[in-house]
């Protein structure tokens, strides 16, 4: 097995997730209803979605290797509503969450 490395990120953010973390940008919340609509900021849904930014180089494991991670930059991801931590760089929101805490890749 390779040794793993952190994937760097797609922006220009100096920002690199340890152990089996990753840094995703969250999806903007939908303004509307499906009836049209306009929801205020404080009735918005929680975004569950979002695209890894950055990804760290694996959980370290008991023989003292690193488990491969299973989401890469680049990916869709669903994951769940309270996971994870937010973080703000300037204007900008991120979620950093652990691997186990996505629940599904999207598939395009």
């Amino acid at each position: 097995m390779a040794t793993a490395t952190a994937t760097p990120t797609k922006k220009k953010l100096k920002f690199r997730p340890t152990d089996d973390r990753i840094l995703i940008e969250p999806c903007e919340a939908e303004e509307t209803t499906a009836g049209g609509i306009i929801l205020p900021d404080a009735a918005r849904e929680k975004p569950q979605r979002g695209i890894v930014l950055a990804a760290g180089p694996g959980k370290l494991l008991d023989s003292g290797k690193r488990g491969e991670m299973s989401v890469g930059v680049g990916d869709e991801v669903w994951y769940g509503k309270y996971s994870g931590t937010e973080i703000e760089f300037g204007t900008d929101k991120y979620v950093v969450l652990r691997e186990n805490d996505v629940l599904a890749v999207v598939d395009n």
